[in-house]
């Protein structure tokens, strides 16, 4: 037997080209018995079995569908203002904030930490000046010495 016009119409419905008619006589074909198809059609029965006839919508369909929407329930709508609209910017915000103040102050220990390691360093520096206001001292206090004029106190004498 030749299937030709099957495998047509079969084509035809996988690119959407069928009628309701030949949609039908699709559907008839493949409800026949298993035995009775070819073997290169038969994994198309299960598609076609699958598909269910055509209910009509009958005459009451619209107020079905009418009683449907009038037994949902109803939503109300809710204003929301524009505080409520920008509270979650406001916390991203926040959060920010927070994050440059904790690291400005920890940048500002750390500062501190370097400040401290260079007065150190200054007074290794200055150390060489300690020296020489030293020998000025004593340069100072020897010469006074000897005019007599240099008495120093807070000696046991």
């Amino acid at each position: 037997m030749d299937y030709k016009y099957i495998e047509q119409l079969l084509d035809r419905y996988f690119e959407d080209e069928t009628t309701l008619k030949e949609e039908q006589i699709l559907k008839a074909f493949f409800e026949q018995g298993e035995e009775e198809l070819p073997e290169d059609l038969r994994p198309y029965r299960e598609l076609f079995a699958a598909l269910q006839p055509d209910e009509a919508l009958g005459d009451d369909f619209d107020a079905r569908i009418l009683q449907m929407v009038d037994d949902r329930p109803q939503v109300k709508a809710r204003t929301i203002s524009m505080a409520e609209h920008l509270r979650p910017l406001m916390r991203a915000a926040a959060v920010v904030a927070i994050l440059l103040t904790l690291s400005t102050a920890l940048n500002q220990s750390f500062k501190d930490e370097k400040t401290w390691a260079d007065e150190s360093d200054y007074a290794l520096k200055c150390e060489p000046a300690n020296d020489e206001a030293a020998i000025a001292y004593d340069q100072a206090e020897d010469s006074l010495k000897r005019d007599s004029l240099y008495k120093p106190t807070g000696y046991l004498e």
